[in-house]
C-alpha cells in the first residue's frame, strides 16, 4: 500500500465493511481535496456541508458528498477541468476511479460531477483484511458526488484550513457560523419529499454543542434566493423559532434515525431524539 494511504488508513479504528467503507470514501474525498488545490479550485470556491465539517472541523460522522460554493456568481463556471485534476489525482495514488461531470436536463446553478469506481477493486488497494473483502459485493460501485454552486447567496464568511495528509495542503472553507446557516437552510427549507435526512439534525445537535452561533444574515440571504422569505422580510429570532419549531414537529424523527445511523459508531445516541428534544434544545440556539 502508498505509505501515505496507509497513514490515512490508521487514524480509523475500521473493524467491519461498512467502517472500511466509510474509510475509503473519506480518503478518496481527502484526495480530491488536493487535487483540487492543485488546480487552484479554492482561489474561486469554497468548501461547505457535512463533509467540510467532517474533514476540517472534526464532525464525528461520516458524509457522503462534496460541497463547494463560487466566491461569487459566474454562469460560465465549467466543472469539467477540475474533473480531470480530481481523477489525476486519485489515480496517482494508485485507485481506479474516473470523476465526470453531469449533464443537465434543465438550468440550474448547480453544477455537478461524479467519482465513481468498483467498490472492492479499491478497498483492496487499502489492504483490507481478506475475512472483511469477502463480504463486499464484486459488483458493487462507490459513488461520491461534487456540487458546485455557481449562483451562491452571499454575506457568508471563509477561512483557510490546512490538511496534512497525503500531502500539507490548504482549503478555503466557510466559517462555522456560515456553515450553519447553511445546515439550517437545509432543515428548514429543502424538500426532501418522504426521505428525512437524519444527518442534518445530527450535525445541528454537533453545532449547539460546540456553541456555534447561526450566521442569520447568510441564511435569510439563502431563504430568499429559494423563495422561503420575501425580499422584504427581515429574519429576526422570532420568525426564525417559529419556522424551526413548524420544521421540527412535521419530521419523523423515527425516518430521520434509520439515515444516520450507518455513519456513525454508536447509534445509540439517538435514542433520545424526538420532537420534544429538537424543541427543547432549540432554545440553545445563538444568532449573529
Amino acid at each position: 500500500m502508498n505509505n501515505a494511504l496507509k497513514i490515512m488508513l490508521d487514524k480509523y479504528d475500521c473493524r467491519t465493511l461498512n467502517d472500511y467503507n466509510n474509510a475509503l470514501k473519506e480518503i478518496i474525498q481527502e484526495i480530491a481535496l488536493l487535487g483540487l488545490w492543485r488546480a487552484k479550485f479554492f482561489e474561486h470556491a469554497a468548501f461547505y456541508g457535512g463533509s467540510a465539517l467532517r474533514i476540517l472541523y472534526a464532525l464525528d460522522r461520516f458524509s457522503e458528498d462534496l460541497d463547494f460554493s463560487l466566491l461569487k456568481n459566474d454562469e460560465n463556471f465549467n466543472i469539467l477541468k477540475y474533473c480531470n485534476a480530481i481523477e489525476m489525482e486519485l489515480q496517482s495514488f494508485g485507485f481506479s476511479v474516473s470523476v465526470e461531470n453531469k449533464i443537465k436536463n434543465q438550468e440550474t446553478n448547480i453544477e455537478s460531477a461524479f467519482i465513481k469506481g468498483g467498490t472492492l477493486q479499491n478497498l483492496i488497494l487499502i489492504y483490507i483484511p481478506e475475512n472483511i473483502v469477502k463480504l463486499e459485493h464484486s459488483k458493487k460501485i462507490m459513488k461520491i458526488k461534487l456540487e458546485v454552486d455557481t449562483n451562491p447567496p452571499q454575506k457568508f464568511e471563509t477561512e483557510t484550513k490546512f490538511l496534512l495528509n497525503p500531502i500539507p495542503f490548504s482549503v478555503k472553507t466557510y466559517k462555522l457560523s456560515s456553515l450553519f446557516a447553511g445546515k439550517m437552510h437545509a432543515i428548514l427549507c429543502r424538500s426532501w419529499g418522504n426521505r428525512v435526512k437524519g444527518r442534518d439534525w445530527y450535525d445541528f445537535i454537533w453545532y449547539l454543542r460546540k456553541d456555534i452561533p447561526i450566521n442569520i444574515i447568510h441564511l435569510e440571504e439563502r431563504m430568499k434566493q429559494s423563495g422561503h422569505l420575501k425580499e422584504s422580510e427581515i429574519l429576526n429570532r422570532e420568525l426564525f423559532m417559529e419556522i424551526l419549531k413548524s420544521k421540527i414537529l412535521s419530521v419523523d424523527f423515527e425516518q430521520a434515525k434509520n439515515d444516520v445511523k450507518n455513519f456513525l459508531k454508536d447509534s445509540s445516541v439517538l435514542d433520545i431524539w424526538s420532537s420534544e428534544f429538537f424543541i427543547a434544545i432549540s432554545e440553545k440556539i445563538q444568532l449573529m
